[in-house]
């Protein structure tokens, strides 16, 4: 199984086949999750995608899909409703289930979170259930179309626009959606439940984040997406949503132990010119570059800041280790290291036998309290033999080969 994004199908709730991506970790996955997009959106909106891809760096897989009639699923949209929207949630839970591990997590964006509160009380493996802009009634959808509400009482059917796409919209849709409780979802849900919300979201006011949480029982939580839109479509607010669900669902979902791996993977997030997504283990964050290289918008570390990292967080930790094996009283440690390219014959301290160009990193120990001068030098000495240390003033190789599968 290559990892990354990985496209399936799989049975929805009237036997036809929903289209699907499978974001998986780099490595094993610790749990699973699923995602529920919003009111005629698709799987790949921006938010899904990048939630997904967050959560899967942090060790969750999570399963999104086409609802039936919309993006690459089959059936037809008219005869769907918010019913049929959580009877596809429940198909894709025993999917999972039955071909991998059945979900942990369910995450709901705009109406899709108000399915997934519909749906976990069917689904018995839910631990944790997370909203986004989720409306307090099912009903408030209509408000999209409200210009053709009678044409459609009137009719049984009628064709309306939204989002710059028309669609047919049944009776039975309006029925079907005045018919469901949202809030007693909510009140009955028997999980942790975090609801995010923008209070300045034009589309589905903040007020029904209200109403849900105050429905819900604990543990709930509620995190304001400050102004953020209502699909979350700035890369800040998608990548700022998805780290808080990560930290969020950990606490409440039974996370299998994954075994450390030495492969990390960096993936452009097409975000911006240089921005990446770096994976390692079940770690994930983002390098880029500063503003002052064009293209660069310093949502993460340059290159030659990781190195710099590497090389004070193997500092520390070293010392700690040679402190507790000597059994030294050596108070908390910070490293500071500067990375900077000089000449050779301009760096009195980088040693002979140096050409043109070369890095120099600077790096400064500070102990706090007392440190016994008599073993200030050995400190030192211990510092010098850190292995990225070693690494870095050793000469390395670097073997570059295509792979066979980019996932």
């Amino acid at each position: 199984m290559a990892d990354g994004s990985i496209r399936l199908d799989f049975p929805g709730h009237d036997g036809g086949k929903l289209s699907a991506r499978l974001d998986m970790p780099l490595g094993v996955a610790r749990a699973y999750a699923i995602f529920a997009h919003c009111f005629t959106c698709s799987k790949d909106i921006l938010a899904a995608s990048r939630i997904a891809r967050s959560l899967a760096a942090e060790g969750i897989a999570v399963l999104r899909f086409d609802f039936t009639g919309l993006g690459s699923s089959e059936g037809e949209f008219a005869n769907t409703n918010f019913s049929s929207n959580v009877e596809d949630i429940v198909a894709a839970a025993d999917y999972l289930r039955e071909t991998r591990e059945a979900p942990q997590l369910l995450i709901g964006h705009s109406l899709g979170g108000a399915a997934v509160l519909a749906a976990a009380g069917r689904i018995d493996e839910v631990r944790a259930v997370a909203t986004i802009g989720a409306p307090a009634d099912a009903a408030h959808v209509v408000e999209n179309f409200s210009a053709d509400l009678e044409r459609i009482r009137e009719d049984g059917v009628a064709q309306v626009t939204l989002a710059g796409r028309k669609f047919h919209i049944k009776r039975q849709f309006l029925e079907d959606v005045e018919g469901s409780s949202v809030l007693d979802c909510a009140r009955n849900l028997d999980r942790a439940l975090l609801v995010m919300h923008a209070p300045l979201d034009e589309t589905v006011g903040v007020d029904n984040a209200r109403r849900i949480f105050e429905a819900a029982k604990h543990p709930k939580s509620f995190v304001s997406l400050d102004d953020a839109d209502h699909l979350v479509s700035r890369a800040v607010d998608s990548e700022y949503a998805a780290g808080v669900l990560a930290s969020w669902s950990q606490r409440y979902l039974d996370l299998a132990d994954v075994p450390h791996s030495s492969v990390v993977e960096v993936s452009e997030t097409g975000a911006s010119k240089f921005q990446q997504f770096v994976r390692t283990g079940t770690h994930g964050f983002l390098a880029d570059e500063p503003k002052d290289v064009v293209g660069g918008q310093d949502t993460g570390p340059n290159p030659y800041d990781f190195l710099s990292v590497a090389l004070g967080t193997c500092t520390s930790m070293t010392l700690r280790m040679y402190a507790e094996h000597k059994k030294l009283k050596l108070g908390n440690v910070t490293v500071t290291v500067d990375h900077a390219k000089v000449h050779a014959k301009d760096c009195a301290d980088c040693g002979e036998g140096r050409e043109g160009r070369i890095d120099r990193f600077e790096r400064r120990i500070f102990i706090e309290g007392d440190v016994d001068p008599a073993i200030q030098d050995r400190l030192v000495d211990i510092a010098n033999k850190c292995p990225v240390h070693r690494t870095l003033e050793a000469s390395s190789v670097v073997v570059t080969k295509i792979g066979e599968d980019a996932g």
